[in-house]
């Protein structure tokens, strides 16, 4: 009993730090007050400074990760809202998300070689782009480090969101297609969740393209492995 009673209360002060968090970023909506950076952060000095180990705190980690599913298929919900927007941009949707894919596997790739990684470090590296369940199934078939390929890929969310939303309001991108697209082709959930912030046709386009960067970086992975081997 006293377990589950933990897990219950890490688990709601988790989702509490997580909504002050959010309140935090909707007040002043800054790109570097990144919600999932400065949730985990305040949950790391937390149990640090309680002396808690994290042994402790993984049954409401797992009881939160086990949501991530049910949270994906949700992402369905504006996608069918915004059925007819995505349909009158269909060409421009998958050219520009398979572009950017190919791109960005390409350089990470060639960035990797250049600093004379070894293979199993470079396949980890080239999926970042796709969310978690493609790149380790890429790392694995390819014979990366499926670990590694997750931990990169929450580092590039984590980064590339709010430096993302950073550069588009830079060059003053405020079509919310072009700024879903963007951030849901390069920083997939992480891009998805703040795009919805902004405005739910860019978060609906945002999850398209997460989805579809998915599926790119599979398909064209023996491609671009075949042209760095």
């Amino acid at each position: 009993m006293a377990a589950h009673l933990q897990t219950v209360w890490m688990t709601v002060l988790t989702v509490a730090v997580y909504l002050i968090m959010r309140r935090i970023y909707l007040r002043w909506t800054h790109p570097l007050l990144n919600i999932v950076i400065w949730s985990a952060a305040a949950m790391i000095v937390f149990l640090v400074v309680c002396d808690i180990p994290y042994s402790d705190y993984v049954p409401a980690r797992n009881l939160m990760t086990a949501l991530l599913g049910p949270t994906t298929v949700g992402l369905a919900v504006p996608l069918y809202r915004y059925r007819k927007l995505l349909r009158s941009y269909a060409t421009a949707i998958v050219v520009s998300v398979a572009a950017g894919t190919l791109l960005s596997m390409i350089l990470s790739g060639l960035i990797c070689q250049y600093a004379g990684l070894s293979w199993d470090l470079v396949v980890s590296m080239v999926p970042k782009g796709s969310s978690t369940p493609f790149a380790v199934e890429i790392a694995r078939v390819y014979n990366g480090i499926p670990a590694l390929s997750v931990a990169i890929v929450v580092v590039t969310g984590t980064s590339m969101a709010p430096l993302g939303i950073v550069l588009l309001n830079w060059m003053r991108v405020s079509d919310p297609v072009a700024r879903g697209m963007a951030l849901g082709t390069v920083s997939h959930a992480q891009g998805v969740a703040l795009s919805l912030m902004e405005n739910p046709q860019q978060g609906a386009m945002s999850g398209l393209a997460m989805i579809l960067a998915g599926l790119f970086t599979a398909g064209l992975a023996p491609l671009v492995f075949r042209l760095l081997g």
